[in-house]
């Protein structure tokens, strides 16, 4: 392995490394495919099907003396019992923030990363968004706009399988879907609320299939899909876009690596990374003509920084010293709740894993707000529940179960996802002292709310509760403090891209302006975050600057 050089190194197998090493093989490249962790197996990973009562603690999320190794990560509604081994052990794995200023940064290290457990909404930003420094004045408009990604959405769309419906929002642009999931009979309730307000509501836009697509089958609505999905009716790096890489035998995927930092040459190139063996902790090199990081903003950016070296001191590809800044994550847990009178009890039903969408609708069409630019969007839906109720009851026997198969509620959620303004006080830096459990430098993670957010965050518990009231809803209840960032598991920003190297450290091929041969692939790139949650973004930019690499590299320019 140590005299082979490929045509490219892709760091981390998620979202965006699943996608670049699909795009690279399929165009012919040999690829080496580094992952900090290892392989789940389906057979034994898996738990989408396991009841609460087959548990030992019955699924009261992680189990107690995980907690420990885990503490953030176990606060993280997906993180459960049967699954707690997805998130990353936070005693081998630390980072650092200021006192009184917490970042609940939530991470997983195995082959398709956080694709195992996120949330699968998956919506188009608009140029209300690319371009939204050119109406407010805040920060820096994106080097690319709508028209120029468009295309690549329609091809991550047609690839994933999204299921949704085209409405024909102008901030919220319609995608390739699959047929929408139906709302209940609370949702319809809530839009047509809703909608006589003058906004809009949707189904979510959601990486789920809804008919067999590209050899997966549709979802059959079992719910869970956090604990993973044994017929791959989500999209996960692993279900789709690795077999795809794997196929053209050009992929080599090495697993248990925990990069440290990209090592140069003498004419200041990417020539490959230094990595350690995680079980074992010995020290390897690997090399490759072009490098792409998809490691996830925050560990993307520490490989860079911890990259530094006598050509580029303050951390690789950091000559303009924005490395680290304009960190953002969006808004959330805040919102509002309440109860739909007359829906009466439900029996137990298919579990879909979906919400509805309300698209953002302030400082858009006329709606300006004095105390804050920017704006957010609402998440949610309304269902009975089944059995989740029983956890906050008392009691024992049959008067329990009873009062239990009685208790079923129909509860509608509204929660807000706030946009976060890109502030260069709002950064990351290696720790002087910290390391990890490999020796390697962590972030030390600065980053709060500012005055935008805080009466952004009063807006948006407002209108939940005016929304769910017009519809009808009863025993409407808020949750107004957001929490900490980091905790939206959107983190963006760090090393944003942008036309200008004096103010930016990518170009608009997510290309290293400094280093010609190394790419950054994942949301450290954005400039700005929008209310819309980002994957989806992500790996539209990745076909993009992968289309662009190879290129490049069919040309000879990185040499």
């Amino acid at each position: 392995m140590a005299d082979k050089i490929y045509d490219a190194i892709v760091v981390g197998s998620g979202a965006t490394g699943g996608w670049a090493a699909k795009e690279l093989c399929e165009a012919g490249m040999e690829v080496a495919l580094l992952e900090a962790g290892g392989k789940l197996d389906p057979d034994k990973d898996y738990s989408e099907h396991t009841r609460p009562w087959d548990m030992k603690y019955r699924n009261k999320q992680a189990e107690p003396a995980l907690e420990v190794r885990r503490p953030i990560g176990a606060r993280c509604y997906a993180c459960e019992e049967t699954n707690a081994h997805f998130f990353v052990d936070e005693v081998d794995n630390p980072w650092t923030t200021p006192p009184g200023k917490p970042f609940w940064w939530v991470r997983g290290r195995h082959v398709g990363g956080r694709t195992i457990m996120w949330g699968r909404q998956s919506y188009r930003l608009s140029d209300y968004d690319f371009k939204a420094a050119s109406t407010d004045g805040h920060g820096e408009d994106w080097p690319i706009s709508y028209d120029e990604i468009a295309p690549y959405y329609d091809t991550v769309e047609r690839w994933i399988g999204v299921s949704g419906a085209k409405e024909g929002f102008d901030q919220l642009p319609d995608g390739q879907f699959l047929p929408p999931m139906a709302f209940t009979c609370g949702e319809e309730i809530m839009k047509k609320a809703v909608n006589a307000m003058g906004r809009g509501f949707t189904i979510g836009r959601c990486a789920v299939l809804t008919q067999d697509h590209r050899g997966r089958a549709a979802c059959h609505y079992c719910g869970p899909c956090h604990r993973g999905c044994s017929t791959n009716s989500y999209f996960t790096a692993p279900g789709s876009t690795l077999p795809a890489a794997e196929k053209t035998g050009k992929m080599t995927l090495i697993t248990n690596a925990v990069v440290r930092h990209v090592t140069t040459n003498d004419k200041g190139l990417a020539d490959g990374v230094f990595y350690f063996d995680s079980p074992t902790k010995e020290s390897r090199e690997i090399k490759a003509k072009i490098v792409v990081l998809c490691a996830s903003s925050l560990e993307s950016t520490r490989i860079l920084f911890n990259s530094a070296n006598g050509q580029h001191p303050a951390g690789l590809g950091n000559s303009s010293g924005v490395l680290g800044h304009y960190l953002m994550d969006h808004m959330y847990a805040i919102g509002a709740f309440g109860t739909f009178p007359g829906l009466g009890r439900k029996p137990e039903v298919a579990n879909r894993p979906n919400g509805i969408y309300i698209p953002r609708f302030r400082n858009l069409h006329g709606d300006k707000q004095e105390k804050f630019i920017r704006g957010y969007g609402y998440q949610g839906g309304e269902n009975a529940t089944v059995w989740e109720h029983a956890y906050a009851m008392k009691g024992f026997g049959a008067e329990f179960k009873d009062a239990v198969r009685e208790g079923n509620a129909s509860r509608a959620t509204l929660l807000g996802f706030g946009e976060m303004l890109p502030r260069w006080e709002n950064q990351v830096t290696l720790d002087k002292e910290k390391v990890d459990a490999w020796g390697i430098p962590v972030l030390h993670i600065d980053c709060a709310h500012g005055d935008n957010e805080k009466a952004m965050a009063k807006d948006i518990v407002e209108q939940a509760a005016v929304m769910l009231k017009a519809a009808g809803a009863e025993n409407v209840t808020t949750s107004t403090v957001p929490a900490p960032p980091g905790f939206g598991i959107h983190e963006c920003g760090t090393a944003r891209m942008g036309t200008d190297p004096k103010k930016s450290v990518l170009n608009k091929w997510n290309q290293a302006h400094d280093v010609k041969n190394l790419f950054v692939l994942d949301g450290s790139a954005f400039p700005s975050i929008a209310c819309q949650n980002p994957t989806l973004t992500m790996m539209a930019l990745t076909v993009r600057a992968c289309e662009y690499m190879v290129a490049e590299h069919k040309h000879g320019n990185f040499a």
